[in-house]
């Protein structure tokens, strides 16, 4: 298929140093050397961060899956921006852009139309795509606070950087922002990319989107993407107790404390309605469910 765009033409070269100058510095562990030590730092900041990107950006930010309190929703927008990917009004407005014309045209990154580096790397350095569209977050944009933190984007992982050198140096610098955030990014893109070209199909959604059990043990339970495509409104990715789903599983422990409520479940007709025939044309995934009225918060 015919790509719609020149991705490298695109680049926004000079704004994209930081990205790049991230990457160059990670390569600094085969000049430092290897430490175990700094490893299961980089890992545990990667997880702690990982399920910031899971459960705040994507299923509470951009899907609205489960409801919490106003604070919570805050400490959720903090985590899930010191991983480095922009704001959490930006990312939520471009996944449901996605989620409305998965590969289609006007998919802000469709492997299948634009191919591989475009999807999992060159849109997040495009120029084009660096707006947030207020119109598709209504919902989220009534809190001036995280109004703020869009605005102020790198504040949460320079947060993190700070804490990381005065409790630990360079050495915890470089391990716990450094090489974990590389290591996040490519987690987090793997979804936009991978998970639209490798993996199984179980249900017949207008999308690429596929469902692999490699990509779910490095994404905290995001590789079940075929699942998230046909029914969005879900918590749980993982629709069967043998699709791994950390994310799920940790919001499940949370709703217990009363952190978190009203996880949105998998109705059994759903799940299991690839089991039976489908009239065609195969009707589109249901719709994100958003509002332009706030969340009932406490």
């Amino acid at each position: 298929m015919r790509k719609r765009r020149s991705t490298l033409a695109e680049l926004n070269w000079v704004g994209s140093i930081p990205f790049f100058v991230m990457h160059a510095l990670a390569v600094g562990v085969f000049v430092l050397g290897w430490s175990w030590t700094g490893l299961a730092l980089a890992l545990g900041l990667y997880a702690i961060r990982m399920f910031g990107v899971t459960a705040g950006y994507h299923r509470y930010f951009s899907h609205r899956t489960f409801k919490t309190s106003r604070p919570m929703q805050l400490l959720f927008a903090f985590l899930a921006m010191s991983s480095a990917q922009k704001g959490v009004l930006w990312w939520a407005a471009h996944h449901r852009q996605h989620h409305k014309r998965s590969d289609l045209e006007g998919d802000v990154h469709s492997a299948k139309l634009d191919g591989f580096i475009w999807s999992h790397v060159g849109w997040i350095l495009s120029s084009r795509h660096d707006a947030t569209d207020m119109e598709r977050v209504k919902d989220l944009a009534v809190y001036p606070e995280l109004r703020w933190l869009n605005k102020y984007h790198l504040v949460p992982p320079t947060v993190l950087g700070v804490s990381l050198f005065l409790a630990g140096g360079w050495w915890a610098l470089f391990w716990g922002l450094v090489f974990s955030t590389v290591l996040l990014w490519h987690g987090t893109f793997t979804i936009n990319s991978l998970t639209h070209m490798w993996g199984a199909r179980r249900y017949a959604t207008t999308d690429e989107s596929r469902n692999s059990f490699l990509l779910a043990i490095i994404t905290s339970g995001e590789g079940w993407h075929n699942n998230h495509h046909y029914y969005q409104r879900s918590t749980r990715q993982g629709f069967y107790w043998w699709e791994l789903d950390p994310t799920f599983y940790a919001l499940w422990l949370m709703s217990k404390v009363g952190l978190v409520w009203d996880l949105h479940g998998v109705p059994e007709k759903v799940r299991e309605s690839h089991k039976q025939p489908r009239p065609e044309p195969t009707p589109e995934a249901p719709p994100i469910a958003t509002s332009s009225a706030p969340p009932a918060l406490t």
